[in-house]
């Protein structure tokens, strides 16, 4: 796959990856899944250029998703079955991970979903301005150890190419149950001009969005209390 490493991104100099590739020896089903139909849907990037996401989906799609770190896939799965007029693009570079949306594709019969299986940050370097409709980023690493704070995915740089990525009026919805990351990346994405948190009560950052779909990884006991922020992309006041 391309490497799209730019100077563009001061918070990561060397564009030097962090987290697992790989997992416990997979099922055969899932490898078989990771050899046949992982090609049909990984996407490939040029080589130091753009590329419009619209033509990574065969049939025309009315707006474009994206969702950094997808987990297992169901989530990214359940909102590309609800919304089947939208092309949804995945990033997640742990193999286990892809291969469980993999078996969700499969199951559900999608076909609006494409995936790309490395660093988000690259695959976002080479997307247009304005190019999404919406960006979910959730339940990321929180990489706790202060030493580590600069492999965290919510830097200075990332909101910035968010917001550049992000149409106006679109959605940046962020979730997480680690109470420090989620003063982090608060901290971080509220201070840029390009968003605003839609939260007024905390009523509003305690229960997700209403067509936010229920998941096994959602009904689990997570390790403190989930934290839902929605933030919209706006114009920047001059």
């Amino acid at each position: 796959m391309t490497d799209h490493n730019t100077a563009s991104n001061p918070d990561f100099p060397t564009r030097k990856f962090y987290g697992r590739r790989k997992g416990k020896a997979m099922t055969k089903r899932r490898q078989g899944l990771i050899e046949t139909l992982l090609p049909k849907l990984a996407l490939d990037l040029p080589d130091n250029d753009t590329v419009d996401p619209s033509q990574f989906f065969e049939h025309k799609a009315k707006d474009i998703w994206l969702e950094i770190g997808f987990g297992d896939g169901e989530h990214l799965a359940l909102q590309a079955e609800s919304h089947p007029d939208t092309g949804f693009i995945g990033c997640e570079p742990f193999m286990n991970g892809v291969a469980g949306l993999l078996c969700e594709v499969e199951e559900r019969r999608l076909d609006n979903i494409r995936l790309w299986a490395d660093d988000a940050r690259d695959l976002m370097d080479a997307l247009p301005d304005g190019c999404l409709g919406r960006c979910f980023l959730l339940h990321p690493d929180p990489w706790p150890k202060t030493r580590h704070h600069k492999r965290r995915f919510i830097q200075d740089s990332t909101v910035k190419t968010l917001a550049r990525l992000l149409k106006p009026g679109a959605e940046l919805r962020i979730a997480t149950d680690d109470a420090d990351l989620c003063d982090w990346m608060l901290y971080h994405v509220e201070k840029s001009p390009s968003f605003e948190w839609q939260a007024e009560k905390a009523e509003d950052w305690r229960t997700p969005p209403a067509d936010w779909p229920v998941t096994r990884y959602g009904e689990k006991q997570l390790a403190g209390i989930p934290v839902y922020m929605t933030f919209l992309r706006v114009a920047e006041k001059r």
